[in-house]
């Protein structure tokens, strides 16, 4: 009998891409979240409802899900603090207490590279025993940040759950959703405001690669926290160039009003440390767990982005 697959924030992106792969592989794939998805593939049953709420405390007491995948979190892009802080961290515990309530043997927490804190001192390549940081540069990551440290203390406050908790790098895809793509902007020719005098290094991987890596996560049964990469990281005005931007540097103090009239969705000024310095990770420990390697180099995921962006 195929294992059965909860997917929570399957209408995302990279949720209807890993539902598809776990298809594919004869998988049983579940789906919950609060936005619809009309056309889910065949096979693929999707429930309309909020991770905090009975409704879906009721499919996995009615489902019995042998595996969960927690995707439904949300930026500051998305939603506001208040809010945040309810579906990022109030969503993951809730998650978990299902999971142990449930009898759920593998859960997958998918969180962000950034909890790790963009600063001038941090080392180049963060590894996993480094704590996250984030909100010591960027207190609007503190939601994000306590579901990570939240989801990662089941490992020992659920020991007969085997929990694997992703930080993945920034991801760009067909969905043209997420925290690099609201930066970017949806279209050819925009103007991508950066510090002057600063050109951080970025790292990117392809939706694809990320559902891949997820689907790696699974198969191989991985409990613990590993980092997730894709191509090497590449300097910020490269990105922009190469996905059909223009960066224009302007002086920090002039930033907030540039950011005002070049974008529209422009970072908070809390977030600027994020465009001065580097968030890189080495993701040595997953590839070795999992073998996992990326499909689409540099090249090809940024040309696949500019293309989408037409």
């Amino acid at each position: 009998m195929s294992l059965k697959v909860l997917i929570t924030g399957v209408s995302g992106g990279i949720g209807r891409l890993l539902a598809q792969r776990l298809l594919q592989e004869g998988f049983e794939v579940l789906g919950l979240d609060l936005r619809p998805w009309p056309d889910p593939p065949r096979g693929v049953q999707v429930f309309q409802a909020d991770v905090r709420k009975r409704p879906a405390e009721d499919i996995f007491r009615s489902h019995r899900p042998e595996v969960v995948v927690h995707l439904a979190t949300v930026t500051h892009q998305s939603a506001r603090q208040e809010e945040r802080y309810r579906i990022n961290l109030g969503g993951t515990q809730a998650v978990f207490e299902h999971c142990h309530s449930y009898g759920v043997k593998q859960a997958v927490f998918v969180g962000r590279h950034t909890v790790y804190g963009a600063a001038p001192d941090a080392p180049l390549y963060r590894t996993e025993d480094e704590p996250p940081l984030a909100t010591a540069t960027y207190p609007s990551l503190a939601d994000l940040v306590a579901a990570d440290l939240f989801a990662g203390s089941a490992l020992w406050r659920y020991p007969e759950l085997s929990t694997c908790v992703l930080r993945l790098v920034y991801t760009l895809g067909p969905s043209m959703r997420g925290t690099l793509s609201t930066y970017l902007g949806g279209r050819l020719g925009e103007a991508v405001p950066m510090i002057l005098g600063f050109d951080p290094l970025f790292q990117v991987m392809h939706e694809y690669d990320a559902a891949e890596a997820i689907f790696a996560a699974i198969s191989h049964k991985l409990k613990g926290t590993f980092n997730v990469a894709g191509p090497d990281p590449l300097p910020l005005s490269t990105l922009c160039r190469q996905v059909g931007r223009h960066p224009i540097s302007v002086p920090k103090l002039l930033y907030a009003s540039a950011a005002r009239r070049l974008m529209r969705s422009p970072l908070p000024t809390s977030a600027i440390n994020h465009i001065k310095y580097p968030v890189v990770v080495s993701a040595e420990a997953f590839k070795s767990a999992t073998g996992f390697r990326h499909r689409l180099d540099e090249r090809q995921l940024l040309e696949a982005y500019r293309a989408y962006s037409q």
